[in-house]
């Protein structure tokens, strides 16, 4: 049997078994009660079958309408989603951005990437808040988050953004007094900075697929990475940092 999809004849059929009656459905689809009934007597002319029982008291859908009304629901929903994905992409974004971001972090890179965002989409705004608390993303009605690290379990969508290389780095003047570094345990001869926003000072070092702790006691914690970094010039020790992220802030 060849067959066309009718959307229209769907979504009044689905009406009125959503609703119970004729008169809803009509009202639902803000039409006439005798449009939607011929509607559905189409249906089943077309289909070769009966879909709903009538009464003058009482209306009710036979089995083959409830497999039908099932059938087409999907299909109505998902229609609806498609032509939903299509909106979404070929409209312009408008409106309010929720945004949160670590607070160095935030200040030099994710600063530049809002105000590109905002300069392409001049009809949407930004509410940015820059801070190492940990956010309740869904209660604090946040919708985007940028973090540095590894991914915690969450049920949240996340994409990978970049990478950050991290080394560790010195000043000239204490290279040149210090002893040499040739292995990980001639770190413990050194003084160590550590930023460390929560918890135990560590490093974790890696080459290649190869991981190590680095536990050394640091002779300098700090929370924030812009004070270790002027503290590894100035008091000429250790600091582990991604130099293409902080050079551009270390003025």
């Amino acid at each position: 049997m060849t067959t066309t999809i009718d959307f229209q004849e769907m979504e009044a059929f689905i009406a009125v078994v959503t609703e119970g009656s004729f008169t809803g459905a009509a009202e639902r689809l803000e039409t006439d009660k005798a449009r939607v009934s011929r509607i559905v007597r189409r249906m089943e002319e077309k289909l070769g079958a009966r879909l709903l029982n009538r009464s003058t008291r009482h209306l009710s859908v036979t089995e083959v309408g409830r497999d039908y009304f099932e059938r087409i629901s999907s299909i109505v929903t998902a229609a609806e989603t498609a032509e939903a994905a299509v909106a979404q992409q070929t409209q312009e974004p408008k409106g309010r951005l929720k945004v949160t971001a670590g607070a160095e972090f935030g200040t030099t890179r994710v600063d530049c990437w809002i105000a590109s965002f905002v300069r392409k989409w001049p009809k949407v705004s930004v509410e940015v808040e820059y801070t190492n608390r940990i956010v309740d993303i869904v209660h604090e009605g946040v919708d985007v988050a940028i973090r540095i690290g590894p991914l915690q379990d969450s049920e949240l969508s996340a994409r990978k953004l970049g990478e950050l290389n991290y080394g560790l780095y010195a000043s000239p003047d204490y290279l040149q007094s210090a002893r040499p570094v040739t292995k990980l345990d001639d770190l413990k001869h050194h003084d160590l900075i550590m930023h460390v926003p929560r918890g135990r000072p560590a490093w974790t070092l890696a080459n290649g697929a190869e991981t190590r702790k680095v536990l050394h006691e640091p002779r300098y914690v700090v929370n924030n990475t812009r004070p270790s970094l002027r503290a590894a010039v100035s008091a000429a020790e250790i600091q582990r940092f991604d130099p293409d992220l902080e050079m551009t802030t270390s003025g």
